[in-house]
């Protein structure tokens, strides 16, 4: 059964000339109680500023024009900001890009979780302090380093410490925002492994936001490939890997190193991803398509179903 579903959310970035920028487009998926999403694709596709469109986190200049977030049957987006802040951790949390930075610098790492805590729960600062220390103790943290600052942990353990920060009010869905990146690889594996391990004891639910496709395999039970602020293809994680259809999802598979097959050739898309005040009229993958025909470069394919559960925009496929 799914905990959340997103339908048709489409997000605007608003210049200071008035003019609309198109950054997440009729985006839609859902997600089931204690399973994972992948969302995936290059920087600039949409990832983030789609999670931050379901907290209802976009900046200023960031509107969302349409579509629904509906949390066990609530919709998010008719919620007002008081009561959205009982779902924003509470039900949903997340963890930033960017450990470093999304961590108060000049603050005790103990003491910014803890005053989530106490933001969202009835608690006084000893009681809070007390789970401070086992959310900590949960991700591998020893307990006496609440009381250092940011600086003093390394990359892991500011991202272990800022997963205990989304876990703090015991969330049904967490979203991890690109949290191996600037990690090295041993790292990365352990950071992997601890939210696996953390999705096993606690029943959550994950989505997954990265360009890494490597990642992607190791946890997810979905995926869904965005590019250019609309969904390219979304499918289980196996169909995608072993049966994926779209020219855009096939090529960032074939740029990624085949352990069975290490002298192979790595593919390249070349040029670069659309930028919002320059879509192309058609396709968005259509200037780099290396399967492209006339229609592509006029007409935006719609997102259709070739099986269960596996959704294509392309117009190739479609035909």
């Amino acid at each position: 059964m799914a905990i959340l579903e997103v339908r048709n959310l489409s997000v605007n970035y608003l210049t200071d000339e008035g003019t609309a920028l198109h950054a997440v487009e009729d985006l839609s998926f859902s997600l089931d109680h204690g399973r994972s999403l992948g969302l995936v694709g290059e920087s600039g596709c949409g990832k983030t500023t789609a999670m931050l469109g379901v907290l209802r986190l976009l900046p200023s200049e960031g509107r969302i024009v349409s579509g629904e977030v509906v949390y066990d049957g609530v919709d998010l987006l008719h919620l007002s900001e008081p009561e959205m802040r009982e779902y924003r951790w509470g039900r949903i949390s997340i963890v930033f890009q960017g450990a470093m930075n999304a961590l108060n610098p000049v603050s005790r790492v103990g003491d910014q979780i803890a005053e989530a805590i106490m933001l969202h729960e009835s608690v006084d600062k000893r009681m809070a302090r007390a789970q401070v220390g086992e959310l900590l103790e949960m991700v591998g943290i020893t307990p006496e380093m609440a009381s250092q600052y940011p600086h003093q942990y390394s990359g892991g353990m500011r991202q272990r410490a800022m997963i205990a920060m989304a876990l703090a009010c015991t969330p049904n869905i967490v979203i991890a925002d690109e949290p191996t990146t600037a990690l090295d690889v041993m790292i990365q594996a352990q950071i992997l492994n601890l939210l696996q391990n953390l999705q096993k004891e606690l029943g959550l639910s994950i989505i997954l936001v990265t360009h890494d496709l490597g990642v992607v395999a190791e946890i997810c039970d979905d995926v869904l490939v965005m590019y250019g602020g609309k969904t390219a293809e979304y499918a289980s994680v196996d169909v995608i890997y072993n049966e994926s259809l779209h020219p855009y999802t096939q090529r960032l598979l074939e740029a990624f190193p085949d352990v069975e097959n290490p002298a192979s050739t790595l593919a390249s898309i070349p040029g670069y991803p659309p930028p919002l005040d320059a879509l192309p009229p058609g396709c968005r993958f259509e200037p780099r398509c290396h399967r492209k025909s006339e229609i592509c470069a006029v007409e935006s394919p719609l997102l259709m179903a070739v099986n269960s559960g596996h959704y294509v925009a392309c117009h190739e496929v479609r035909d």
